[in-house]
């Protein structure tokens, strides 16, 4: 199906050209547009005309009804009978948006996300830029890469966001109505997208990529699965776990994947184990981040309140039960990034609900230079390692008898991703001579005399605190 052909998409596009994000804010004051994102219209609307931009806002960023004259001068040379045609605008006399549209970037994407309303959806909705997609967004390397892929593009922000250091983009979706508004936003911002249609990796058998992106419908075990933007149709966390599965083949050497996904927490098993264990055993360097987890109650909620059915409570005790048959205490969502490398598998899993220095593609970057790099026992021996710009130690202590005794000290990062991670004495003294001068093997040495220890033993005890400290960027070699 498509929305527009293409020379009215981009007769669209002409018509909207100066709604953009940085206008809005040059014509009614930063301290506007900003109210405006908080859901206060008050000063952008007492501000907004009958011109072109003041009824682009009136529609789409306030969403309130305007003249249809008004709305039919502001889209020329689109017509205001294409726009109700297909759509865009809904009424008469006065017309409202029927579709929303939003900025990312330098540019603007329509989708079925009316502005000041989350109810209405059908199940082919197609979603705006919600929290999930922002997300994506700032996880996302941007590296120039030859080839990349956006699966489950919905409206097309991931796809379209690919194309500025891309030199070609694919992008796939089970739904034929996300199809469309992908087709028509690449075509509103002047973009090429290669668009796809099928269920997740089917439209793509036997490509690689060498930069894979995916915001899928990783909700679990909803009853009915009945909503094509959140819903995968797959068992618990399967959408998760098939995507993990077919990282590696999906990527050509070097290539990355990055996902968001949910993860059950069962009983008796811990997360992490899971989520590792949808891995091959060869070829993975894997970073998986938890952001947040919720118990089952919440989690049922939480999406019945995005889908507008907090009011089923015949759903909800069907959802819970599924849970609670299966015996999930949680469920976690976070992100996941994959890079193709020759090799074992390596795979970290962990939790960061703490606010960490954006944007999360340089901390992902970070992560993967740890990865990649050589820190087994021999290498570590001779290398200088330095510690990171921004990081410090504290202390808490309490008066003894003899003045102050420290209880703990911990190393804490202003920077990165900002861990905070504790030590002991014989670690604070190593780190104090790591300023990039001096091999390890030296500075063992010298703490075996200083402490009466034999080197080689003390080496085998520092080692895995040594290699924690640099994977986590206390350390940096």
């Amino acid at each position: 199906m498509r929305l527009l052909q293409t020379d009215a998409a981009a007769r669209l596009g002409e018509a909207l050209r100066g709604f953009r994000r940085a206008a809005l804010s040059a014509h009614y004051g930063p301290d506007a547009l900003a109210a405006a994102d908080r859901g206060d219209y008050r000063s952008l609307l007492a501000q907004c005309g009958d011109d072109p931009l003041g009824v682009h806002a009136r529609l789409w960023v306030a969403g309130v009804p305007v003249p249809a004259e008004a709305a039919a001068d502001a889209l020329a040379p689109f017509t205001l009978d294409e726009a109700l045609a297909c759509g865009l605008l809904v009424g008469d006399e006065a017309v409202s948006a029927g579709w929303g549209a939003q900025f990312e970037g330098d540019r603007l994407l329509f989708s079925d996300q009316l502005p000041n309303t989350t109810g209405g959806r059908t199940p082919e909705h197609v979603l705006g830029i919600g929290g999930a997609s922002k997300l994506l967004l700032d996880l996302t390397l941007r590296d120039p890469v030859a080839s990349a892929l956006d699966l489950g593009t919905g409206c097309g922000v991931q796809a379209l966001s690919l194309t500025d250091h891309a030199d070609a983009v694919a992008a796939t979706d089970l739904s034929d109505r996300a199809l469309a508004f992908a087709e028509l936003n690449a075509a509103v911002n002047g973009a090429a997208v290669e668009l796809l249609q099928g269920d997740l990796l089917a439209p793509v058998a036997g490509r690689t990529f060498d930069l894979v992106v995916a915001n899928p419908p990783f909700v679990i075990a909803t009853p009915g699965s009945g909503w094509t933007y959140r819903d995968g149709g797959r068992e618990a966390d399967g959408v998760a776990a098939e995507l993990a599965a077919a990282s590696v083949d999906l990527l050509n050497p070097g290539g990355t994947m990055q996902f968001l996904a949910n993860w059950l927490h069962r009983k008796g098993e811990d997360w992490a184990e899971r989520v590792a264990g949808w891995f091959p055993d060869e070829g993975a360097l894997v970073w998986a981040v938890e952001r947040e987890v919720l118990d089952p109650l919440d989690y049922v909620r939480t999406w019945q309140r995005d889908s507008g059915e907090s009011h089923d409570a015949e759903q909800a005790a069907a959802w819970l039960d599924w849970f609670e048959a299966n015996e999930v205490e949680a469920v976690g969502f976070g992100f996941i990034a994959v890079r193709k490398a020759y090799g074992p598998s390596r795979i970290v899993c962990e939790e960061a609900r703490h606010a960490v220095q954006a944007p999360w593609s340089g901390r992902i970057a970070d992560r993967f230079a740890v990865l990649e790099s050589a820190i087994e026992p021999e290498a570590l021996w001779e290398s200088r390692l330095r510690v990171a710009d921004g990081v410090v130690l504290q202390q808490t202590a309490a008066v003894g008898e003899e003045g102050w005794d420290v209880d703990r000290q911990w190393l804490q990062q202003a920077e990165g991703m900002r861990y905070a991670e504790e030590v002991d004495p014989l670690v604070v003294a190593f780190l104090g001579a790591c300023n990039g001068e001096a091999e390890v093997r030296l500075q063992v040495q010298l703490l075996a005399e200083t402490y009466g220890a034999e080197p080689a033993l003390l080496y085998a005890q520092l080692y895995p605190v040594i290699r924690r400290l640099v994977e986590r960027g206390f350390l940096q070699l």
